[in-house]
Order: C-alpha cells, then structure tokens, then sequence
C-alpha cells in the first residue's frame, strides 16, 4: 500500500508539472518567518522560502542536512522552497505544511485511510461555518453513510520526547476555530474528522500540546465530546529517493 501512495503522489506530482526532486545542502537558519539559509555542496549559501507559519519547534538545528525542491516559475522572488529537515533523534521532518492536504488527498484516494473509505467525490476548500472557514475536503457520495463529511486537516512536526508529538507547536487561534466549526457541523447532523498529518519519521503517536497552547487542548477535548472524530496518519520520508507518503494511522493520545 505505502509503494502505491507513493507512486500515486509522484505520479500526481509529474502531471502537475511539479515532480517530487529533492536537493540536498546544510540548514545554517530560518528567520523572518518565511526564510531560511542552507549552504549547498558547493560551498554556495542561498536562500529559501520556508513554508511554515508555526514556530518549527525542535525543527531548526544549524548545520543539519536539510532538502528543498525547485520551481520553475519565473516570478517567484525566491526559486527555492525548504521541504525536509534534520531533527533531534536523527529523525527527518517535512515541515512544508503545504504538503499535508496532498499527502491526505493521495491516501484518500489509494484507499489508506480506513476511517475515510467509501466516499466518491472530494471537494476541496469548501466555504462553511459561522466563523466563514474553509474546510481542507468536503467528502460525500458514501453509500453506507449519507451524511457529508467535513475533513480539516494539520500537519504535525513538533516532537519533545522520543515517539511523542504535539500538534499545535505556537499558540494557534485558527486552530481553535476550526474545531469549533467541526462541533458546529456535528451539531448541523454532518459527519466532522480532524486528521493530523504527521510529517515527522520520530513520532508514534500524538497528543495536544496544552503547554504551548492549553485553549486549543481544550478545545479538542470538547470537540471530541461532541462527536468530532480525531485520527492521525504518520508519514514514510525518504529525501533521497523523493519519496513522500503517509503510511500507517498511528494513535492519538489525550
């Protein structure tokens, strides 16, 4: 199963003009939020777009191997954008957030998602809610369940202790609401799921991290009260090969 996500992910990635290449140098720093430096092999250091709002915690460590893919665009200020790095433990994270609706999408599609199965159509980024958020998919078409299911996925990189990973990593208001529009569809009769992406090869299972952000803890907490079901997938990170994937459901742990 993880061979056929993987070759379904890179196989989507081709036809979006947009394979999974990854090249290798050294992380020296991120800063500014959304920049980060790396010395390349050759001795050359550049700069990188880093696609993470959090705050990567546990995730920067200065003269780390780190990857990054290339795009073509011509109007992009910086060409480069930072994908995998080196974390304690020797562990590899995918810290480009952006991936994990995609990573879920192909383990939707490939069938890897037990608690999923069954839906035909996806929609993705659906207005709803009465906070005006945008649910990552909108599933439905499942003949064993009419209910629509609203979908809101996290990407999950912060480890503290061997195997244990927090989700958020930086006090996270967003994330909050976006629980409390997953109550307010359980509410409405639909069917809601928080699925977090753990792009981290160190983590084997994951728990809200209420000292960083004891709101979102009981936010979730409440959530699951109210029938918002909670799942976590953890994913296979090869650099090397350009492979990324989800692999297995791992447990979430409150």
């Amino acid at each position: 199963m993880v061979l056929f996500v993987e070759f379904y992910l890179w196989t989507r990635a081709l036809f979006m003009n947009t394979p999974l290449i990854f090249h290798s140098g050294i992380l020296l720093r991120r800063y500014k939020r959304f920049l980060a430096d790396i010395r390349l092999p050759s001795g050359e250091e550049i700069t990188l777009h880093c696609p993470n709002t959090g705050s990567m915690k546990n995730c920067v460590q200065p003269d780390s191997p780190c990857w990054y893919s290339t795009s073509d665009s011509k109007t992009r200020k910086y060409p480069h954008t930072l994908e995998i790095v080196t974390v304690p433990g020797g562990h590899w994270a995918g810290i480009n957030t952006g991936r994990a609706n995609g990573l879920v999408a192909a383990a939707l599609d490939a069938g890897l998602i037990k608690e999923l199965q069954g839906y035909t159509a996806r929609r993705p980024e659906v207005r709803y809610g009465q906070e005006q958020s945008r649910i990552d998919f909108l599933l439905s078409g499942n003949l064993a369940d009419a209910r629509d299911c609203y979908l809101e996925v996290k990407s999950v990189t912060l480890m503290e202790a061997e195997g244990q990973g927090y989700f958020p990593d930086a006090v996270s208001a967003r994330g909050a609401k976006h629980l409390r529009e997953l109550m307010q569809m359980v509410q409405e009769g639909q069917r809601a799921v928080l699925c977090f992406c753990v792009q981290h090869t160190g983590i084997t299972q994951v728990s809200p991290a209420d000292h960083i952000d004891k709101v979102y803890g009981i936010t979730l907490r409440e959530a699951l009260t109210a029938g918002v079901e909670v799942i976590a997938y953890g994913a296979h990170i090869a650099p090397e090969a350009g492979s990324l994937a989800l692999r297995a459901s791992i447990p979430v742990v409150l």
